[in-house]
């Protein structure tokens, strides 16, 4: 199916008309102003589900770049491949089928008969099934030691249409920089 071929371009050919839903959780026992460095957790980008149709080393590209650029802008530098680091990031590229069910109710009419009585016709429901992809970019921090610390995701519907590839890039590195506004967290 070609929206399947297409649907790894599109899942992060997030326009900006869209509406990206973002949410994040941490350790709320993390010093994160301690944590200086970082480098890449391998692999760096998966794909949920791992098929081989979704998988894009220009998409992956994409991530890296928009979340190095992102974090060099919270203060963070970026390590060398190997060399111990205060967070290990990991994507996850994930693309979900949701199903949606509209139900339309039509009333019932008040009708006359010929001989003057009044009568009513049954109402009925109609109810429709609609599937859609929703496409999440999914990022987490890892420690030393392996351990969750951070978590953020930026959610939404999947384009049809996903763009050029300037128009791809500039997707993600929005969808990026959405989710790590809340990073570091604030404590509330």
């Amino acid at each position: 199916m070609f929206q399947r071929l297409c649907l790894l371009a599109a899942l992060l050919g997030l326009a900006a008309c869209q509406s990206i839903q973002v949410d994040s959780d941490y350790d709320p026992h993390r010093d994160f102003a301690a944590l200086q460095t970082w480098g890449w957790q391998e692999p760096a980008v998966q794909y949920r589900p791992n098929d081989p149709r979704l998988t894009s080393g220009l998409t992956e590209q994409r991530v890296m770049q928009a979340v190095a650029q992102q974090l060099e802008q919270r203060g963070l530098r970026q390590i060398a491949p190997g060399a111990p680091a205060d967070i290990r990031v990991q994507a996850f590229l994930i693309v979900d089928i949701r199903s949606e069910q509209i139900a339309t109710y039509y009333g019932s009419d008040l009708m006359s008969d010929r001989w003057g009585g009044l009568w009513a016709s049954p109402g009925y429901t109609e109810v429709r099934t609609r599937d859609f992809q929703v496409g999440t970019l999914q990022l987490d921090f890892l420690d030393r030691d392996g351990q969750l610390i951070w978590r953020g995701s930026g959610a939404q519907l999947v384009r049809r249409n996903p763009g050029s590839p300037q128009e791809r890039a500039a997707a993600i590195h929005e969808t990026v920089a959405k989710i790590l506004s809340q990073y570091p967290p604030r404590r509330r």
